[in-house]
């Protein structure tokens, strides 16, 4: 199966109600404030955010004006070429990461999201391009999270980094990070706690943990990566700004795509944060995550062939 193919399977929930909308909308012949009024609710409705359903409503109506265009596909189509050019930027190639020796990549978000299944995917991922890895299971507050980044290792045959539940977490990734550089380990993925309701400690720990790792290099954590549900809608907005706060981050993985009807998350995170698309998840085997493709993206979403 191509990797367009996945996109569109993936896809499949959002991109039902959102291509039969716009073709509807895009057949009628008298361009109105009716008219355009749908098609911006349209695409708030698919949680493409008020910013980005205003740009693309400025759009459909200078295609529609300028273009003298009749045929509900050809707009289609010229509107998804507009959307993947502005979302090319946001693509990060997932092969590159961690070129670094022993590059230490953090990885973090709320409970819930799939963070750790991410880690393990992405620990298969790595594997599977003859990368070296190593986890450490740094969100020691949660023994079950310790327990299933420990069920991945022994899947995806790859070294862990533990401790006791309720340990240190800037320890975890110490030793993690120190293993790594020691035993020229390509890539290290560290676990972190992901509770937003006690952002106060969440923040000192993140802290701790950068602050820790800068102690072996300078240079750590090379990437920190943010892993948002995309079934949570625009609350995924309201998690990148609040861990925004306590560490840039450099990638964003985008989960559960196939879990829902609003696929468009990525256009409000793309537009409101400017983050690039690290990887998306569709599926719940070892290789359900797959880079980001903008152009596979958009025409998926919108229900066009490649």
């Amino acid at each position: 199966m191509s990797l367009f193919e996945k996109f569109k399977i993936g896809l499949g929930k959002s991109s039902l109600g959102l291509s039969d909308g716009f073709k509807n909308i895009f057949s009628k012949k008298k361009l109105d404030d009716d008219v355009l009024a749908d098609f911006e609710d349209l695409l708030i409705s698919a949680d493409a955010g008020v910013d980005v359903a205003k740009d693309l409503r400025k759009d459909f109506e200078n295609f529609k004006i300028d273009k003298k265009l009749d045929n509900p596909k050809e707009i289609l189509k010229l509107m998804a070429d507009k959307m993947a050019i502005d979302l090319l930027k946001y693509e990060k190639d997932l092969s590159l990461m961690g070129n670094a020796n022993s590059a230490v990549i953090v990885v973090s978000g709320v409970n819930g999201v799939g963070k750790t299944t991410t880690i393990g995917k992405l620990g298969k991922y790595f594997k599977d391009n003859s990368r070296s890895v190593v986890f450490g299971a740094a969100d020691t507050f949660r023994a079950a999270a310790i327990d299933q980044l420990q069920v991945w290792a022994a899947k995806v045959k790859v070294d862990i980094i533990k401790s006791e539940i309720n340990s240190d977490p800037a320890s975890v990734a110490f030793k993690t990070a120190e293993f790594a550089k020691k035993n020229q380990i390509d890539i290290a993925l560290i676990d972190t706690a992901g509770r937003l309701q006690n952002k106060k400690n969440l923040m000192e720990e993140y802290k701790k943990i950068i602050n820790v790792l800068k102690k072996i290099d300078n240079k750590f954590p090379n990437e920190v990566i943010l892993v948002l549900d995309a079934t949570t809608g625009q609350n995924a907005l309201n998690q990148v700004k609040e861990f925004s706060k306590i560490h840039n981050i450099t990638g964003l993985v985008i989960t559960k795509l196939d879990s829902t009807a609003k696929g468009g998350i990525i256009l409000a995170i793309c537009k409101k944060y400017d983050l690039p698309i690290v990887a998306v998840g569709m599926g719940e085997k070892d290789t359900d995550l797959h880079p980001f493709k903008a152009e596979f993206y958009v025409k998926a979403l919108l229900g066009l062939e490649s």
